[in-house]
C-alpha cells in the first residue's frame, strides 16, 4: 500500500480537473453542433451570418449605434475583418459610419432604418430555427440554467489556482 505524497494530486483534485475538461469538451462540441445547424438553416439570401451578428449587436445598442472598438468586443471576427464587413454593409446602405465626436480617431457605426428593417426580417426567421434547435431539446428550467452558466463562464475569472 503506497502513501500519497504532498506532490501527488488527490483523487478529488484529479476528478475535479477531469470534470472541468469534460464539461469544456461537451460545451465546445455542443456549440459547434448548434452553430453548424444554425449556419446551415440561416436565411442568408440577404445577409451572411457574420453580417447578421454585427447588425444584431448594433440593434442592442442605444440608438442602434456603437464605436467600432466597442462593437469588436462582442464579435468573433478579428478587427480587420470587422472593418471590411462594416465597409460592405455601409456601401449597401445598411450601416452608416461617422467620426466619433468625442474622439476623432474613433468611428461610430449606426444601423440605418433600412438595415434595421432587413435585420428584423432575417431575425424573425432565424429566431424560429434557434427556438427549435436550442429550445426544442431543453425545458424552460434547463434554458434558464444554461443561460446562467454561460453568462458565468463569459464573465471570466479563474478559480482554484
Amino acid at each position: 500500500m503506497s502513501e500519497t505524497t504532498a506532490a501527488e494530486p488527490t483523487h478529488e483534485a484529479v476528478s475535479s480537473k477531469n470534470l472541468a475538461i469534460n464539461a469544456w469538451e461537451a460545451l465546445f462540441r455542443a456549440q459547434v453542433a448548434v452553430l453548424r445547424d444554425l449556419n446551415e438553416d440561416f436565411p442568408g439570401t440577404s445577409l451572411s451570418f457574420n453580417e447578421y451578428d454585427v447588425m444584431l449587436n448594433l440593434s442592442r445598442q442605444p440608438q442602434r449605434r456603437a464605436r467600432i472598438r466597442e462593437l469588436n468586443r462582442h464579435l468573433l471576427l478579428t478587427q480587420p475583418s470587422v472593418s471590411r464587413l462594416i465597409d460592405r454593409l455601409a456601401l449597401r446602405g445598411l450601416l452608416s459610419k461617422e467620426p466619433d465626436p468625442c474622439d476623432r480617431r474613433g468611428t461610430i457605426v449606426r444601423l440605418t432604418d433600412e438595415g434595421y428593417a432587413l435585420f428584423l426580417r432575417v431575425a424573425t426567421i432565424h429566431a424560429k430555427t434557434i427556438r427549435a434547435r436550442v429550445g426544442g431539446p431543453l425545458s424552460a428550467d434547463e434554458l434558464r440554467l444554461l443561460s446562467t452558466l454561460c453568462e458565468k463562464l463569459r464573465q471570466g475569472g479563474i478559480a482554484g489556482d
